[in-house]
């Protein structure tokens, strides 16, 4: 079951979890803190310049954004968290509704893998580890995949590699995937990591 990526199409910017989709198909959900590069490597995946939505302003997305992928696959942009410039009342909105896809999602049980994405200028940061956390005690599938790796010259890529692969809040991670949307490195692997979890053949 090859996916055709030229049908694919933003099935729906939910605001609430009562408007999560409830297409029996697999999800796979992209978590990370703001400006990581969720959209980026979204577009990037899909061959896409701007279906998924690109700000420059930390935090700007307060919706749970659907891409239809063939309609055989959801990847799921969850609002991006860890922004400082934004009212008490617009956090509580984000933290709510990204809460709300993990405990009021009544298709859950399709959610097949979690994308926790790290800058890797940075590392993990304290809202990256609070989020694996979460998702090492949900026991929810889950890879790394560090962004803007092309930021770094030869000597801090292998600094970084070296250091997140020890970090102990990465441990349960099913693999490290090094991407970068400038040069579309680590795309295939990516793909390959979401099609084996969400059991979709390739061939």
């Amino acid at each position: 079951m090859k996916l055709n990526l030229n049908n694919v199409h933003l099935k729906i910017s939910a605001g609430r979890p009562d408007q999560i989709p409830a297409d029996p198909i697999p999800q796979i959900a992209f978590s990370g803190r703001s400006n990581v590069g969720k959209s980026s490597i979204i577009n990037t995946l899909i061959g896409r310049k701007s279906l998924a939505r690109v700000s420059g302003s930390p935090g700007k997305t307060i919706t749970i954004n659907f891409y239809d992928i063939d309609r055989k696959l959801f990847l799921v942009d969850l609002p991006g968290y860890g922004f400082a410039k934004r009212a008490p009342a617009d956090k509580l909105k984000w933290s709510q509704l990204t809460d709300g896809y993990f405990t009021a999602n009544k298709n859950i049980d399709l959610l097949r893998l979690v994308v926790q994405l790290v800058d890797s200028r940075v590392g993990p940061t304290a809202d990256d580890r609070d989020m694996l956390s979460f998702l090492r005690q949900a026991q929810i599938p889950h890879i790394v995949v560090a962004t803007k790796i092309d930021k770094l010259n030869a000597t801090e890529r292998n600094a970084f590699i070296e250091k997140i692969q020890a970090d102990p809040d990465v441990a349960d991670a099913g693999c490290i995937v090094l991407s970068s949307a400038q040069s579309g490195a680590g795309r295939d692997d990516l793909w390959e990591e979401i099609l084996a979890y969400a059991k979709l053949d390739t061939k």
